[in-house]
């Protein structure tokens, strides 16, 4: 049984919604994606409680999201190199409906 109040979105490889930017500069892939939140993907670790500004594609233009990260966890192990993924919870629904 789906229990999310929105329904998710994931992204084709190549879109604009398959990546965004976080303000500070890295950038993070979109592994799926709804009105109020994100679940992203990249070499940061981050720590959840921590607030985060992303540039997120939309109709109106390139948009400032910022958000809270309610969970992250390690993803993938390789020699040298250690992936994560968080779920971001936005403060204000975002159209994501296209980009």
């Amino acid at each position: 049984m789906e229990r999310r109040r929105r329904p998710r979105y994931a992204p084709s490889p190549g879109t604009p919604l398959a990546r965004v930017r976080v303000r500070a500069g890295s950038e993070l892939g979109v592994v799926n994606l709804s009105d109020l939140g994100a679940l992203l993907e990249g070499a940061h670790r981050p720590l959840p409680g921590t607030r985060i500004d992303i540039h997120v594609l939309t109709r109106a233009g390139r948009v400032l999201v910022r958000g809270r990260v309610v969970r992250a966890y390690v993803f993938e192990l390789q020699p040298g190199a250690i992936r994560y993924r968080a779920g971001l919870a936005f403060d204000q629904p975002v159209d994501t409906s296209c980009g």
